[in-house]
């Protein structure tokens, strides 16, 4: 079954021309350049992955992503003409899984996508339930759900796709280059200091205080690891 995409661009020749790229890698294609028509396509077209540019016309790309990540974890590519470091990490802190700035490749986003939709898990292999920390953190690869402290925590894919790489050796140093090529399976030239905001974003999900994290510790110089051990 295909995949769902909805673009959200007010610029009609961007707009078509990533709907015509996403269509080539085999994706269903919803279109608007409104924020407010962009949040009732996604309440009733139930997308898999969202493209999101940040400058529209009537309400803000970053007012229709609050309001998206509410209530769903779906897969979200930013688009924009913001290129300062400071304005990707915003659109990061907000819980987008990728940033692309203006002029970009069509090609490429449209690769992005699919490298999206993979770190969601689709084409993800069956492993069993997995638990660190004494249950403290759980980690069910064949539902697709991580608990911490007993609780449900809903990840984006990016975020899940990072834990991942630091569940695989627990106690293992990884830098933060390491979990850029992990997470996203290719090389991103600016991106390897933008991982700390995914960080910080997953551990707001699955430590009980920032202050002190204990699941996602920092190694100091080199970059994160997991802090607690696999469950015999």
């Amino acid at each position: 079954m295909s995949h769902l995409a909805l673009v959200v661009e007010d610029e009609p020749k961007i707009r078509d021309l990533v709907r015509r790229y996403l269509e080539r890698e085999g994706l269903g294609v919803l279109t608007t350049g409104s924020g407010a028509e962009a949040l009732e396509l996604w309440r009733s077209g139930d997308p898999d992955l969202l493209v999101v540019d940040l400058g529209l016309p009537d309400i803000t790309g970053e007012a229709v992503i609050r309001e998206v990540r509410r209530g769903s974890q779906v897969p979200i590519i930013v688009l924009t003409a913001q290129t300062a470091e400071e304005d990707r990490i915003r659109g990061l802190e907000l819980g987008v899984d990728d940033y692309v700035t203006k002029p970009f490749s069509p090609r490429e986003l449209a690769l992005r996508a699919r490298a999206v939709l993979r770190r969601g898990g689709v084409h993800e292999p069956m492993r069993p339930r997995r638990c660190y920390g004494d249950g403290t953190l759980v980690v069910d690869d064949e539902r697709h759900e991580v608990w911490a402290h007993g609780d449900p925590v809903d990840l984006t894919p990016t975020e899940w796709a990072v834990l991942q790489a630091l569940c695989r050796v627990p106690g293992r140093a990884y830098s933060r280059l390491e979990l850029v090529n992990e997470a996203r399976g290719y090389e991103f030239a600016g991106y390897e200091r933008t991982i700390d905001t995914h960080v910080k974003n997953l551990r707001r999900k699955v430590e009980r205080g920032s202050a002190a994290p204990t699941i996602i510790e920092t190694v100091t110089g080199v970059g994160y690891r997991l802090g607690v051990s696999a469950d015999a």
